[in-house]
This record gives C-alpha cells, structure tokens and sequence, in this order.
C-alpha cells in the first residue's frame, strides 16, 4: 500500500511541476528522477519513469523519447550510487550531475535525428542552441532538489526511509 501511496505523489508531484505554466525545461523532473531511486530505492525507478510517460502523453510524444526517458532511466539508476546516507552537497551535486547527464543525452538525440545535419559542427551548434534550455534546467533542478532536501531534514525523514527502505 505504500508503494501505491508514493507512486501516486510521485505522479502528482510530477505532473503539477510539468503542467502548471513554467519557462522551458523548468520543471521537477530531473529532482525526482533523482532523488526518487536515492532515498526508496531503485524500485521506484519504473514509477518514476511511467509517470513521465503518463505527462508526455498529456503534453504529446516527440521524436526524442528514447533519449529523455532513457535519460530518466540512467539519473534514477546512478542515483542509487549516491544514496540518502551521503550528505547535502553530495546529493545536490548528484542531482546537477543527472542535470547535466539529460543534457548531453538529449541533445545527442536531437542531434542523431538530424535536426541541424549530422557533422560535429553541426553537434556543437546543437548543443550550444541548447544552453539557454540547459541554464533553466540546472535552476530548475537545483530549487527543487533544495526543496526536497527542506523537506527530507524538517520531517526528519531520514530514520522514517530506514524503516521504509527495510
């Protein structure tokens, strides 16, 4: 039951930060895709995972899914290495890292699409085009996993994940 409880907030949470009007590239995504795996574990990976399926289904499918969901699939599994053992700056520096990681996954995709031809000029242009998406990304990405973070020391959540996590 609880498995069930925390998908559906995860979904929820999800959902508002990608649905409530925002600037590009400004949502919760990368945070929870974080963080999610890090404190319950990697089994909530496929949650994470399907309710950014379930908002991309709402928004509309793009040719990259592959390289966003794939995306999500890679910071929500090296998350795990971080765990909620290591303290605030190594997560928050794990989650500028899966920041970063999205970026150049991509915008490769973008890329091998042949959106801006396929030479490595033609790279780079992409992912210098991209940089203004990839700043709101990083903002993004740091309040919310600054937000989580609040969250996780006010409750006290760290002996409650413990017994959550068994």
């Amino acid at each position: 039951m609880n498995y069930l409880k925390l998908s559906i907030g995860i979904l929820v949470a999800l959902s508002a930060s990608r649905f409530i009007p925002h600037p590009p590239n400004f949502t919760s995504l990368i945070a929870i895709s974080f963080y999610v795996p890090a404190f319950f574990g990697v089994r909530y990976i496929p949650v994470v995972l399907i309710s950014f399926i379930i908002t991309d289904m709402l928004i509309g499918f793009h040719q990259n899914l592959l390289f966003t969901w794939g995306s999500v699939f890679l910071i929500g599994y090296l998350s795990s290495l971080f765990l909620f053992k290591g303290n605030f700056f190594s997560r928050i520096l794990g989650s500028l890292s899966g920041a970063f990681l999205f970026f150049l996954l991509t915008n490769f995709g973008v890329w091998l699409t042949g959106s801006y031809g396929y030479r490595i000029e033609d790279l780079i242009t992409c992912y210098f085009l991209a940089l203004p998406f990839f700043g709101n990304t990083i903002a993004a990405t740091l309040l919310f996993s600054i937000l989580i973070e609040s969250v996780y020391t006010f409750f006290n959540l760290g002996q409650k994940l413990n017994i959550l996590k068994k």
